[in-house]
Order: structure tokens, then C-alpha cells, then sequence
């Protein structure tokens, strides 16, 4: 079933008089339960993509269909309820409210739905132990290392249990053992738990992870293909034996 349904996705900036064509007429779709790394040099549109994705931005022709809403025309408000029922985030930079506990963290997604303390406090339990820390719900980013900020980032993204997840470089700031870690995670979370992931990287072997990797190129996407799922995991097991 799709999740995602672009089609003819365009968007250009104004800078003054020059116009800037971010993409250029872009058709993509992605089912529900698909694990996509998009790569892409500075430039060719893959930031833009995601934006547009995650409804921090709407396109300037085409449209966008996410679990059946059309995103292109909505209003800001709308915007805002969509990212905040239907998408999780994640970002290179982990984005932790340094003097808030991991719980806390976690919790902050449900606090603006209005859900209740009470339920605030047991999903985002649920939530640190899917991604291995519990136990850890007391202790401020500064008391984590980079892997388990990510790894509390991540959490706070799945606690609203999303039908989308973006990931925007999430291992840009971890050394090769953490990013190992968070992408098996996030691998087990695609596979057991069905979350749909579109992840942006610049590293070909983080897009191994993916089952699909798109390439894109001057607003444009220049390939779209398929990826061997078993090197990784094999490269795993090797390390853990």
C-alpha cells in the first residue's frame, strides 16, 4: 500500500531576482513498511525533498500524498497536526533539550497532543526500552553518550507511534561503532515493528541499510534502485562473533 505519492513535485526559491529550481518535476512513491536512504550531492534537492516530505514545506506545483491526505494544499495549522500525529524526526544533531531527562525528551511530541502525565510517562518508557535504554529514563543528554542521545532522539520520534519516520543524517555525529548500532536499531525497527523510514545520508554504506536507495542530482532524481539487505547484517554478525 503507498504511503507516500509524488507526483510532479517541483519547487522553486526566490533569491532576489534569481529563481532556484530545488526540484524539478520529482514522481516518487513509497509503500508503507519501505526502509529508503536518499543520497544526493550539496545542491541536488535532497534536503528540499524532505522538507516537502515532512511538511515543514509544501511544493510549488505537483502534488503530495501521505496516508491519503493530500498535503499540497493545506494550511500551515494542518501542516503542523500532520507532522505531529503522522511523521517522526531525527536529526544529526539530536536536537535534546539539554536540561530535561531522556523521559522528558521523550515525552515532549505527546505533551502538544494534549495527551495525559500519566500516559505521557508510560509511552515514553515503552518507548526508551524499544531502543534499548531503559533504565536510562533519568539522565540528561549530557550524561549519554552520542549513540544513546540518538538513540533517545529516536525514541521521541517513535512515541507517537508515526507512520512515517525521517531521518536526516542520524549518524553524522557518531563514530563508525555507534553508527553501526543505530542502523541495525533502525534496521529491527523497519523489520518488527513495520516503521516506514526514509533516511538522507551522503555515506554509501549507511544507504546499505535501506532496501532501496535514491540517488538524487540537480532537483532531479537520477536512479532509483533496490539494495542487497544482507551486507550489513553480515558485517554485523562478523563484529559480534
Amino acid at each position: 500500500m503507498s504511503l507516500i505519492v509524488c507526483r510532479n513535485l517541483a519547487k522553486t526559491y526566490h533569491l532576489g531576482e534569481t529563481e532556484v529550481h530545488a526540484l524539478r518535476g520529482i514522481s516518487l512513491d513509497i509503500n508503507a513498511g519501505d526502509f529508503v536512504a536518499v543520497m544526493g550531492a550539496s545542491g541536488s534537492g535532497k534536503s528540499t525533498l524532505m522538507n516537502i516530505l515532512g511538511c515543514l514545506d509544501v511544493p510549488t506545483t505537483g502534488s503530495y500524498v501521505l496516508d491519503k491526505t493530500d498535503i499540497s494544499t493545506l494550511s500551515a495549522n494542518r501542516l503542523a497536526d500532520i507532522r505531529n500525529r503522522k511523521i517522526g524526526f531525527v536529526f544529526q544533531s539530536f536536537n535534546l533539550i539539554p536540561r530535561t531527562t531522556a523521559r522528558e525528551n521523550v515525552q515532549l511530541p505527546l505533551f502538544y497532543r494534549g495527551v495525559t502525565s500519566h500516559e505521557q510517562q508510560t509511552l515514553a518508557l515503552r518507548a526508551l526500552e524499544k531502543v534499548g535504554l531503559a533504565g536510562r529514563e533519568r539522565h540528561h543528554p549530557s550524561q549519554l553518550s552520542g549513540g544513546q542521545q540518538q538513540r533517545v532522539a529516536i525514541a521521541r520520534a517513535l512515541v507517537t507511534n508515526p507512520s512515517l519516520m525521517l531521518a536526516d543524517e542520524p549518524t553524522g555525529n557518531l563514530d563508525s561503532e555507534a553508527s553501526r548500532e543505530i542502523m541495525e536499531m533502525l534496521t529491527r525497527l523497519n523489520a518488527e515493528e513495520g516503521l516506514t523510514i526514509l533516511l538522507v545520508t551522503h555515506e554509501a554504506d549507511i544507504a546499505a541499510y535501506a532496501g532501496r536507495v535514491i540517488t538524487m542530482k540537480d532537483g532531479l532524481i537520477l536512479s532509483d534502485r533496490p539494495t542487497r539487505r544482507d551486507r550489513p547484517a553480515v558485517a554485523l554478525q562478523k563484529t559480534t562473533t
